[in-house]
């Protein structure tokens, strides 16, 4: 079997097409689809057959797509692989080495410097990895892809106007599976509507221009409703007893303070009327946080708490912050499999926990809540041990 009509097979089945179909006739039909979209959103027949001809699915691409560490590791590893020595040693000298640069866009678009570091570590470990594989390639097998078409098919779109109207070369359209571009890993869409030209040279290079990378940065964060002057949000301690049916509810600070929450090191919350939500991502052994507006702006970036944890932590860190005070637990990540026996079996016993997908979800972290209420647990959502010996689920590691 060839290479190509391999990775269109492989395609079809991860996509839930039928094992008779013919999916390599799919995907040409959905590039078909694709190329008189792009024709009829004004993009020209030469740009549309340069770079929409001779493409084949990406097997690479859907399994990466299908394994994101969002979704396949626990906050333990997320933070170490990501808030480590080496990246707050490097961000910090980035700190000094940019410090007028980035002390310029903070007073002009309101978010600090350390901030903008972050993002750069997190997205591409400071220019180190901005990824080599082919955007319009990326970008088609996955808008070909029934989970999240939709969206990918915009992004394509975005990326052919960037070349049609000559924003970038087609040559430069290269970066991550997911189509990410740059230092700062800007998908088409963000590329096209908020990058600026910083260094005035007529163009704008998120990869080799500082400059235009991190003002583009701010501008989309300011653009996404980023609060000058607030923080993302801070680790807490909870108080002896406390009710975790208060975890993911919003109320002041003020009111947090009245509830018994403490900042990490003992010291009192300050009385704010900021608005705070809390939440609880590793389980009552792991750490609380109250997180504030610019949290949920970092999660219009990524959509992950784990990554938007990650960012706030380094940024903090960056600045002399110490380690967190109560470190995430060690626990292995759980196999998809087993999270899908997880949510089997909470559904079976009344629990909704909604499509057995394998992802550890709000609904699935509300069906545990229930679960352990019945059972008289700790309601922090979380599926420890405990609750999957409860469920009789043998725990298969990631």
């Amino acid at each position: 079997m060839s290479r190509s009509r391999k990775a269109c097979l492989i395609i079809g089945l991860i996509a839930g097409i039928p094992a008779t179909a013919n999916a390599e006739t799919d995907f040409g039909s959905c590039l078909d689809n694709l190329r008189d979209t792009a024709l009829e959103r004004d993009i020209s027949a030469q740009t549309v057959d340069r770079l929409l001809s001779d493409i084949t699915p990406s097997e690479r691409v859907i399994e990466l797509d299908r394994r994101q560490p969002e979704f396949t590791t626990t906050l333990h590893d997320y933070l170490a692989a990501r808030v480590n020595r080496g990246r707050i040693k490097r961000g910090r000298e980035l700190l000094r080495e940019h410090a007028d640069l980035l002390g310029r866009i903070e007073r002009e678009y309101g978010v600090p410097a350390r901030y903008l570091v972050a993002f750069w570590g997190l997205e591409s470990n400071y220019g180190r990895t901005t990824g080599n594989m082919s955007t319009v390639r990326s970008l088609a097998t996955l808008a070909c892809d029934r989970r999240r078409g939709d969206f990918f098919r915009a992004e394509l779109i975005d990326a052919l106007h960037l070349v049609d109207d000559e924003s970038l070369s087609a040559e430069q359209l290269r970066g991550s599976w997911a189509g990410a571009l740059g230092n700062f890993q800007f998908l088409p869409s963000v590329y096209r509507r908020h990058t600026v030209d910083a260094d005035g040279d007529g163009r704008t290079d998120l990869w080799e221009s500082l400059p235009d990378a991190a003002e583009s940065a701010a501008n989309f964060l300011r653009a996404r409703g980023w609060q000058p002057e607030e923080r993302w949000g801070r680790e807490v301690r909870l108080p002896e007893g406390f009710d975790y049916d208060l975890a993911e509810t919003e109320r002041s600070v003020t009111d947090w303070r009245r509830a018994g929450l403490r900042q990490a090191n003992g010291d009192a919350l300050p009385a704010a009327d900021l608005t705070a939500r809390l939440i609880i991502p590793a389980g009552a052994a792991g750490p609380a946080f109250l997180v504030y507006p610019n949290f949920d702006v970092i999660m219009r970036w990524n959509p992950s708490r784990f990554y938007a944890l990650s960012v706030g932590r380094l940024a903090d860190r960056l600045v002399g912050a110490p380690p967190l005070y109560n470190p995430p637990p060690d626990h292995p990540a759980l196999h998809v499999d087993t999270i899908e026996a997880l949510q089997t079996a909470l559904n079976e016993r009344g629990f909704d926990a909604g499509t057995a997908d394998g992802r550890l979800g709000p609904q699935t972290r509300a069906a545990i809540r229930g679960f352990q209420t019945q059972q008289g647990m700790t309601r922090d959502g979380y599926p420890d041990p405990a609750v999957l010996n409860e469920l009789g689920i043998d725990r298969q590691e990631g």
